[in-house]
């Protein structure tokens, strides 16, 4: 019965993240720094012998990855960020292959895995912010651009979010009328791909939607 007990209880985050951080910082080990700085469009610089650090923009904050080690911490401030955007940062660091950004907009479904992942996908991204911005364009708005957002032509309202000099997102937003309920597109840059594995674009757009009905909640 305890070991029943003990296979219900919550696991940490430590458990949930650790294998895929320990795979992910031997895989950090394993770049040429250089290389992965030119393919990331990020800036590297030596600290000593085989060892160096990457300043990595990501979401208009800068984060210092430390190489061969992995370690990844706030420029400003020196703070560990929380795992999925350590995570997201190692993942970015490791998947870059240079691809220049396609400059034209797709739907997560069109990356590798993204139709079986599609509902999970929409479940926590388009559905959620379709619910809280349905009908109030001024409140999206304001999220968007406090979340340092670009004002795109699409839509009723859109929005472009630099999250990592070579991975762009956008959110879509048509208000509801009449006719039809509002609907909300979760979009990447064509070339995301490139720079992330699809599951890990799932955890982008989760993000970015929680931290924009966050923002909306401040009112």
């Amino acid at each position: 019965m305890r070991n029943k007990k003990l296979l219900l209880q919550p696991r940490s985050k430590e458990e949930i993240y650790g294998p895929a951080l320990t795979k992910a910082k031997r895989d950090i080990a394993a770049l040429d720094p250089w290389e992965a700085a030119f393919k990331a469009a990020v800036d590297y610089r030596e600290t000593g012998e085989g060892q160096g650090e990457w300043s990595v923009l990501f979401w208009n904050k800068r984060y210092k990855v430390t190489y061969p080690d992995g370690k990844v911490t706030e420029e400003d401030t020196g703070a560990v960020p929380p795992f999925s955007t350590l995570l997201i940062i190692l993942h970015y660091l490791i998947n870059a292959d240079g691809t220049p950004l396609a400059e034209h907009w797709v739907s997560f479904r069109e990356f590798p895995g993204g139709q079986g992942y599609w509902p999970v996908f929409q479940g926590r991204t388009a559905l959620k912010l379709a619910k809280t911005f349905g009908r109030d364009k001024e409140a999206f708005e304001k999220a968007a651009r406090v979340l340092g957002g670009e004002k795109l032509s699409f839509g009723d309202s859109s929005f472009l979010f630099r999250m990592f000099p070579r991975l762009w997102m956008a959110v879509v937003l048509n208000l509801a009328d009449e006719e039809f309920g509002p609907s909300v597109q979760v979009l990447f840059d064509g070339s995301a791909g490139h720079y992330l594995p699809t599951e890990d674009l799932v955890i982008l757009g989760e993000m970015l939607t929680h931290r924009l009905i966050r923002e909306a909640q401040k009112g």
